[in-house]
């Protein structure tokens, strides 16, 4: 689950933002050990997606918070 689009966020409810950013903050934790123990991971790409998904979630919530 390393990327999440802007349209599959516009379609999901504020408790599936809330249970996928919990779910991407695990995965970038993983992908933080992994970096830290010197393994490579499987995909090079996978922790800057991971990391723009967490914000583009983020973004959406603020965004609905102050409408």
């Amino acid at each position: 689950m390393t990327h999440i689009s802007s349209k599959e966020i516009d379609a999901m409810n504020s408790e599936q933002r809330s249970q996928t950013l919990v779910e991407l903050r695990d995965e970038m934790l993983q992908l933080r050990s992994q970096q830290a123990l010197g393994g490579s991971s499987s995909n090079s790409g996978a922790y800057k997606q991971t990391r723009r998904s967490i914000a583009r979630l983020l973004t959406k919530m603020n965004q609905e918070k102050e409408e």
